[in-house]
């Protein structure tokens, strides 16, 4: 492969299932040793790219290629350069930690020596010592997905492919899981990590491109996308209800853009620019309007701000894809 190529590149992919299109024309580079961030809602088309990528189906139309290998062409060098772990902890629960990895490690024909010597190594990797010995149906949530984060790392691949793999854990877990992908970029693997959070993909991702029904409609760094989903939100719930138009003509002073009000709850939100400067005038505003504030909050973006700013509309969580792709059937596995 030139070293000046991509590790990853999709070139006009499309992927169609009879008339339904999960793909359409999704163009992508991503440059080795990087974090690459997928954004978008279940249904989007986020694992139908990955499962390209990691040659388990193949495309409608269009190329890709992994580390320099054409991913329909060359699918057993793809699979020995790259790791996977999906939306769900692919573990078999009646083994113990230890002999999940070390049966992942003979199944990549390590021999019995050196597959010991590797479920060691990553059981210290993803503090699983303790537990190493113990059947992963004791784990926690998080636990399985560290140890399932390590299965996709038995073969030291250049590339790793994270389909929303914080999904369901909790705060810590998290924030564990992210210090665990961080070290494996300092250590020179690329990845491509899908997600349906905003703040996720702000935190790991050097890039990330925001997929929706299938197609790429943004690209960019997470400040790039927050400045167009506004930089940060201000919302104000009143005690009255005849208080709202008041609350909307007060923030209306300070953003471009227009209020958006939930009469449900009588909470009016807006974008701002440096929110923290605006409070004190705000709450100012406020009371000379004669407004009664139940709450007053700030917060940042989240993924359904840059769809309502890039679609003009709320992201809408579709059936899973992998559902879908199930019911389609798929004769390229």
């Amino acid at each position: 492969m030139n070293s000046q190529s991509p590790t990853i590149l999709v070139d006009n992919v499309s992927k169609n299932y009879g008339k339904i299109e999960a793909l359409k024309n999704v163009s992508l580079e991503v440059e080795q040793g990087a974090i690459f961030g997928m954004l978008g809602p279940n249904g989007a088309g986020k694992t139908t790219l990955v499962k390209i990528l990691s040659s388990l189906i193949k495309p409608t139309s269009g190329f890709a290629s992994v580390a320099g290998f054409d991913v329909v062409k060359q699918t057993r060098l793809v699979r020995t350069i790259i790791g996977l772990a999906g939306q769900s902890a692919a573990v078999d629960e009646n083994l113990t930690g230890r002999e999940n990895l070390h049966l992942v490690a003979r199944l990549y024909h390590m021999s019995r020596k050196e597959s010991r010597t590797r479920a060691g190594e990553l059981l210290e990797q993803f503090d699983l010592v303790e537990s190493g010995d113990r059947a992963v149906k004791t784990y926690s949530g998080g636990m399985r997905r560290r140890l399932d984060l390590g299965a996709s790392l038995v073969a030291r691949p250049q590339v790793l492919f994270l389909d929303e793999p914080t999904t369901g854990l909790d705060p810590r877990s998290r924030n564990d899981l992210w210090g665990v992908i961080r070290e494996l970029v300092r250590g020179g693997t690329t990845v491509l990590l899908t997600t349906q959070y905003l703040d996720e993909a702000d935190q790991l991702a050097d890039r990330i491109t925001v997929i929706d029904q299938g197609a790429i409609i943004a690209e960019g760094t997470a400040a790039e996308l927050k400045q167009r989903a506004g930089s940060e939100f201000i919302s104000v719930q009143s005690e009255q209800e005849d208080q709202v138009s008041r609350t909307v003509e007060v923030l209306r002073k300070f953003s471009t853009e227009e209020p958006t009000v939930s009469t449900h709850d009588r909470r009016v939100t807006v974008s701002v620019s440096d929110g923290s400067s605006l409070l004190t005038g705000i709450v100012r505003e406020l009371d000379a309007a004669a407004v009664a504030v139940t709450d007053l909050s700030m917060r940042q973006p989240t993924l359904d701000d840059v769809f309502l700013a890039l679609t003009g509309r709320r992201a809408e969580v579709a059936e899973d894809e992998e559902g879908e792709e199930a019911a389609r059937g798929d004769g390229d596995d």
